[in-house]
């Protein structure tokens, strides 16, 4: 018998923990537990985001009372009965319902009627025992809508120049779809008149008041200089005044086509509205719907989320501004924040001399790592929009300081990437530390015995080398400030956004404050909820891409120097 076997039989019982075995379960344990939390995690908001746009079967319910609601089922569960429960019905059906009002418990519907200028709410909760008949009617059809909530209900008829063309589901749905691709498309083709057209109009006009104006504040108001920026800025007012009525006139054309056409919908319960056909974005039946053709409008759905703008208090429609904006400031905050970092961790570990300051930044690198989020935009906001931010419109647009218009003395995606740079700032320094640190002190002593200087040997040998675990912190960087929301409230993320950002001053959306938005300021959070998801997804998806993409790039360096990151 061996030496170990004869101390592992000696040891009895205490075997087991003279060689740490239940900590190597107990570690290994935990570990499982958090790779489950994570996994359960990602797979419930994978679930729920790519579920969000597949059409759902409509129903419609007849109830003791007369009533039909119709519409998706959202959620069915069982509840106790408050005190009163059915008091609103009459004698009959209460005397009917007597023994589940004594039980004290029942099961009900959430139905989401979505009918809300018709009706005056988005859901209904109906009570299983109320329900007479349960039916899938074929021609009962989901409606999306441009500037109100969506609409269920049946085509009863279509209407051309106020006048009845057919009647009946089939036939008004055969003549909707002759003339809907027509249709949308010159609301598309008059929505870019609008935005584009009109819009890049007024962008020339404004620069050439503002040209006129700082002229003026140079070289006088009496100076040749600025009587000639006055013609040219009257001349160009002319001429775009012209042409903005050209353009109008286009987009008046193309909206009184568009609005000879309308189609009358009825709900379950007989109500009617008509329905511009310009407002319809989609109209389908899912009950006569098959695989494909729902796959079709899935398909359609994803498309017009990633590439369209939002609408309806951006619970509806696309985030496409949102998207744009977050990898744009996640793009400027990594441009910031890794020079500046790399920068400060090189002086402090390769020329800094040891001591007790040296140790107090590092110390206030450190907890400034623990500093909570909004501080940070309270400082953006305080420091960087209204003292840097005032500083550059003096300097340099002294024409909009005139106007009381400013440039960068307000919150925009430049300052928002400044300031989440000063938030992950610590995360970097701290990465690259500890890259520096790894590479060998041999390598250094070597370079500087072939007669290199120090900063050769920094920029040679031991940059080259840390450059994955620089990567490494780039990666927790940009993860951190990707989803960061609390500071973008105070420097320059908005609910909503006309423009995309690209210029530096400009406002922006993003996709953690559109997540947040959704949440707690939609007038319908029911069904705001499933878009809670699916951008949460996506902003998830963004982040993966992003350090996918710098992993790669860690990997190759990784090979190239064969080399191991901290």
């Amino acid at each position: 018998m061996s030496d170990t076997q004869s101390a592992k039989k000696g040891l009895g019982g205490a075997a087991l923990f003279y060689y740490g075995e239940p900590m190597v379960w107990l570690t290994g344990s935990a570990l499982v537990l958090c790779v489950l939390m994570i996994l359960g995690f990602l797979a419930y908001i994978l679930w729920m985001g790519m579920s969000t746009f597949w059409p759902r079967d409509l129903t419609e319910y007849q109830l003791k009372n007369n009533a039909v609601i119709s519409g998706e089922v959202h959620i069915e569960e069982s509840y106790e009965l408050p005190e009163g429960a059915f008091g609103n019905l009459s004698t009959e059906i209460q005397k009917e319902l007597q023994p589940i009002i004594t039980n004290g418990n029942s099961d009900r519907i959430m139905v989401r009627t979505c009918n809300y200028d018709v009706s005056g709410t988005h859901f209904d909760w109906i009570d299983a025992n109320l329900i007479t008949k349960q039916s899938d009617p074929e021609w009962l059809c989901f409606m999306e809508r441009l500037s109100k909530k969506p609409f269920i209900g049946y085509p009863q008829a279509f209407v051309i120049d106020g006048q009845v063309s057919v009647e009946g589901s089939k036939e008004t749905w055969d003549a909707l779809h002759k003339v809907l691709a027509e249709v949308q498309s010159r609301f598309k083709k008059r929505r870019a008149l609008e935005k584009h057209a009109l819009g890049d109009l007024r962008h020339e006009e404004t620069d050439a008041r503002m040209y006129a104006i700082e002229v003026m504040l140079e070289s006088g108001e009496d100076s040749a200089e600025h009587k000639a920026a006055l013609d040219a800025y009257e001349s160009a007012k002319a001429r775009i005044s012209k042409d903005s009525q050209v353009i109008l006139g286009e987009i008046d054309a193309l909206k009184l086509e568009n609005s000879k056409y309308q189609i009358r919908m009825q709900t379950g319960d007989g109500k009617t509205l008509e329905i511009p056909v310009a407002e319809i974005v989609r109209i389908y039946a899912p009950n006569r719907a098959g695989l494909f053709s729902k796959t079709g409008v899935y398909l359609s759905r994803w498309w017009e989320f990633l590439t369209d703008d939002p609408r309806q208090a951006n619970s509806q429609g696309g985030i496409w501004p949102a998207l744009f904006g977050t990898v744009v400031m996640t793009l400027l905050m990594t441009m910031f924040v890794v020079p500046f970092g790399v920068i400060a961790a090189l002086y402090m570990r390769e020329y800094a001399k040891k001591g007790p300051l040296l140790s107090t930044v590092r110390i206030a690198i450190n907890n400034l790592a623990g500093v909570p989020s909004i501080v940070f935009g309270v400082f953006g906001l305080g420091f960087i929009c209204y003292i840097v931010g005032d500083w550059v419109d003096q300097t340099f647009y002294p024409a909009h300081v005139h106007e009381a218009l400013p440039v960068f003395k307000k919150g925009g995606i430049l300052w928002a990437a400044c300031t989440l740079a000063l938030l992950t700032l610590p995360v970097v320094i701290v990465a690259t530390e500890e890259a520096l640190s790894a590479v060998p002190n041999s390598m250094r002593e070597g370079s500087y015995g072939c007669g290199a200087s120090k900063w050769q040997t920094i920029w040679r040998i031991v940059l080259p080398r840390s450059l994955p675990g620089i990567l490494t912190g780039t990666i927790l960087a940009m993860a951190r400030g990707a989803g960061e929301v609390a500071p973008l409230m105070l420097v320059g993320a908005v609910k909503m956004a006309a423009e995309l950002p690209t210029d530096p001053s400009a406002s922006f959306m993003h996709l953690g404050f559109h997540i947040y938005d959704l949440s707690y300021h939609s007038q319908d959070s029911e069904a705001a909820k499933p878009m809670v998801f699916t951008t949460t997804l996506l902003l998830i998806v963004m982040v993966a891409v992003l350090n996918i993409i710098a992993i790669r790039l860690r990997n190759k360096l990784n090979k190239r120097f064969n080399i191991q990151t901290f």
